[in-house]
Protein backbone atom coordinates (compact mmCIF):
# COMPACT_ATOMS: atom_id res chain seq x y z
CA UNK A 1 0.00 0.00 0.00
CA UNK A 2 1.18 2.98 -0.94
CA UNK A 3 0.57 5.83 1.11
CA UNK A 4 0.61 9.85 -0.09
CA UNK A 5 0.30 13.37 2.14
CA UNK A 6 -2.26 14.45 -0.66
CA UNK A 7 -4.91 17.57 -0.88
CA UNK A 8 -8.34 16.59 -0.54
CA UNK A 9 -10.73 19.66 -2.14
CA UNK A 10 -14.10 20.50 0.05
CA UNK A 11 -15.43 23.72 -0.21
CA UNK A 12 -18.30 25.24 -2.54
CA UNK A 13 -17.72 26.13 -6.17
CA UNK A 14 -15.23 28.48 -6.77
CA UNK A 15 -14.40 28.95 -3.29
CA UNK A 16 -12.07 26.19 -2.73
CA UNK A 17 -10.73 24.85 0.39
CA UNK A 18 -8.47 21.85 1.05
CA UNK A 19 -7.76 19.40 3.81
CA UNK A 20 -3.95 18.06 3.09
CA UNK A 21 -4.40 14.04 4.46
CA UNK A 22 -2.73 10.90 4.22
CA UNK A 23 -4.22 8.46 2.19
CA UNK A 24 -3.66 5.28 0.04
CA UNK A 25 -2.39 6.33 -3.39
CA UNK A 26 -5.46 4.02 -5.40
CA UNK A 27 -8.04 6.16 -3.53
CA UNK A 28 -10.03 9.03 -5.11
CA UNK A 29 -9.24 12.03 -4.42
CA UNK A 30 -11.81 13.38 -2.57
CA UNK A 31 -12.21 9.74 -1.07
CA UNK A 32 -11.39 7.78 1.33
CA UNK A 33 -8.21 8.59 3.81
CA UNK A 34 -6.57 7.37 7.15
CA UNK A 35 -5.74 10.90 8.68
CA UNK A 36 -6.11 14.56 8.00
CA UNK A 37 -2.81 16.40 8.98
CA UNK A 38 -4.34 19.91 7.90
CA UNK A 39 -5.53 22.46 5.74
CA UNK A 40 -5.22 24.86 3.30
CA UNK A 41 -7.00 27.72 2.12
CA UNK A 42 -6.59 29.61 -0.78
CA UNK A 43 -8.61 32.21 -0.46
CA UNK A 44 -6.27 34.03 1.82
CA UNK A 45 -3.37 35.98 1.36
CA UNK A 46 -0.02 34.58 0.43
CA UNK A 47 0.94 35.72 3.94
CA UNK A 48 -1.74 35.25 6.64
CA UNK A 49 -0.72 32.31 9.38
CA UNK A 50 -3.98 30.74 8.54
CA UNK A 51 -3.38 30.37 4.43
CA UNK A 52 -1.12 26.47 5.59
CA UNK A 53 -1.96 24.88 8.91
CA UNK A 54 0.17 21.66 9.20
CA UNK A 55 -0.02 18.99 12.38
CA UNK A 56 3.91 19.01 12.42
CA UNK A 57 4.26 15.31 14.70
CA UNK A 58 1.83 14.01 12.58
CA UNK A 59 3.11 14.14 9.26
CA UNK A 60 6.76 13.74 10.87
CA UNK A 61 5.13 10.13 11.74
CA UNK A 62 3.44 9.42 8.72
CA UNK A 63 6.70 10.32 6.37
CA UNK A 64 9.00 8.35 8.68
CA UNK A 65 6.24 5.62 8.33
CA UNK A 66 6.96 6.02 4.20
CA UNK A 67 4.23 8.30 3.13
CA UNK A 68 5.66 10.55 0.12
CA UNK A 69 4.15 14.19 -0.53
CA UNK A 70 2.52 15.23 -3.74
CA UNK A 71 4.55 18.43 -5.75
CA UNK A 72 2.23 20.98 -3.64
CA UNK A 73 2.22 19.26 -0.39
CA UNK A 74 5.92 18.77 -0.47
CA UNK A 75 6.29 22.94 -1.33
CA UNK A 76 4.24 23.57 2.15
CA UNK A 77 6.37 21.01 4.00
CA UNK A 78 9.78 22.34 2.76
CA UNK A 79 8.53 26.25 3.81
CA UNK A 80 7.77 24.60 7.01
CA UNK A 81 10.98 22.88 8.10
CA UNK A 82 9.19 19.46 8.13
CA UNK A 83 10.87 18.27 4.61
CA UNK A 84 13.87 18.99 2.41
CA UNK A 85 12.39 22.00 0.11
CA UNK A 86 11.62 20.40 -3.35
CA UNK A 87 14.06 21.11 -6.43
CA UNK A 88 12.08 21.68 -9.86
CA UNK A 89 13.52 21.88 -13.09
CA UNK A 90 13.48 24.69 -15.19
CA UNK A 91 10.83 25.62 -17.55
CA UNK A 92 11.15 23.88 -20.98
CA UNK A 93 13.00 25.42 -23.70
CA UNK A 94 9.44 24.98 -26.25
CA UNK A 95 7.94 27.93 -24.27
CA UNK A 96 10.38 30.79 -24.71
CA UNK A 97 10.12 32.93 -27.68
CA UNK A 98 11.58 31.61 -31.26
CA UNK A 99 14.52 32.76 -33.19
CA UNK A 100 13.00 36.03 -35.10
CA UNK A 101 11.52 37.20 -32.22
CA UNK A 102 14.41 36.91 -29.96
CA UNK A 103 16.19 38.85 -33.26
CA UNK A 104 13.42 41.71 -32.59
CA UNK A 105 14.09 42.15 -28.98
CA UNK A 106 17.78 42.02 -29.40
CA UNK A 107 17.26 45.12 -32.02
CA UNK A 108 14.64 47.05 -29.92
CA UNK A 109 16.94 46.83 -27.10
CA UNK A 110 19.62 47.96 -28.94
CA UNK A 111 17.88 51.47 -29.84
Amino acid sequence: MGLKIRLARAGAKKRPYYHIVVADSRSPRDGRFIEKLGSYNPMLPADHADRVRLQDDRITHWLQHGAIATDRVARFLGRAGLAPMPTYAEQPVQSAPKRRAQERAKLLAGL
